[in-house]
C-alpha cells in the first residue's frame, strides 16, 4: 500500500530535446523527490533543428507551445525543460501557462551561481546553449564560457570516458583563467560532475540538482529542517 501523502505525488513533464537529458534528471528525482510522478517528452529533433537554423524562429516557438499544451492537458502540475538553449521559447511557454511552474533547466542554477559572488565558468557541450544561456544572467553577472568539444559525440557513441575527460578539459581552461565556480550547464553533463570536482578545486554546480531542488520547493514548500 502506497503511503506517500497526495500532496507529494505531483505530476511533472520532463520535456526533452536531447537523448541524454533524461537519464540524470530521473536519477535526479529518484534521490531527491521519489514521491513525484514523471512524464517524459522527448524530440530529439529540436537540437538538430536548431543547430541547422542557427537560431530560434517562430516555427520553434510554435513547436514548443504545442509540446507545453500537451504536459498541462495530461494533467501535469509542474514542466521541467531539460535542453538549455531554448531559454527564450520556454519563457513564451512560461507564460502561457502561469498558473504552474514552468521551468528552463538553468534558471535555479543561475540564481544559486549568482550567490557565489564570483566568476563563474559555463561549461556546455551543445554550442547553442553558449550562445543563449549567457543572457539569462542578470546583467553584471561576471562569467566565462567554454565548449567540451567533442564530448556530446562522444556521448552519442557511449564513450564516457572521454565524454568525462572533455568536460574535465574544459573546466580545467575555465579554472586557468580565473573563474571561481564551474557551472555544468546542461542536465547530460551532470555525469561528469564528481570528475570535475576531483579535478577542479572549485564548487561544481550542476543544472539538474538545482532544478530538482527548485521544483520540490516550489510545489511541496522548503524541506523541514
Amino acid at each position: 500500500m502506497n503511503t506517500t501523502p497526495t500532496s507529494e505525488r505531483k505530476r511533472i513533464a520532463l520535456i526533452h530535446a536531447l537523448t541524454h537529458s533524461s537519464a540524470p534528471v530521473q536519477k535526479e528525482f529518484q534521490r531527491q523527490w521519489p514521491e513525484c510522478r514523471l512524464m517524459n517528452l522527448l524530440d530529439d529533433s529540436l537540437s538538430a533543428d536548431l543547430a541547422g537554423r542557427g537560431g530560434l524562429d517562430e516555427a520553434m516557438y510554435q513547436r514548443f507551445q504545442v509540446l507545453g499544451d500537451y504536459a498541462v492537458e495530461t494533467g501535469a502540475d509542474a514542466i521541467l525543460f531539460t535542453c538549455s538553449a531554448f531559454g527564450p521559447c520556454i519563457e513564451a511557454v512560461a507564460r502561457r501557462h502561469p498558473g504552474i511552474p514552468v521551468l528552463k533547466p538553468n534558471e535555479a542554477m543561475i540564481a544559486q551561481a549568482v550567490r557565489l559572488d564570483t566568476v563563474v565558468g559555463l561549461v556546455a557541450s551543445f554550442s547553442p546553449t553558449l550562445n543563449t544561456m549567457p543572457a539569462e544572467f542578470p546583467a553584471g553577472s561576471r562569467i566565462d564560457c567554454e565548449l567540451a568539444d567533442g564530448a556530446l559525440a562522444a556521448l552519442d557513441a557511449g564513450a564516457l570516458a572521454d565524454h568525462d575527460r572533455l568536460v574535465v578539459e574544459a573546466a580545467a581552461k575555465l579554472h586557468q583563467r580565473g573563474c571561481g565556480a564551474i557551472a555544468l550547464v546542461q542536465f547530460s553533463l551532470a555525469r561528469a560532475a564528481d570528475a570535475v570536482a576531483a579535478a577542479v578545486p572549485l564548487p561544481v554546480l550542476t543544472t539538474v540538482g538545482s532544478a530538482v531542488a527548485e521544483l520540490r520547493a516550489r510545489l511541496l514548500g522548503p524541506k523541514p529542517a
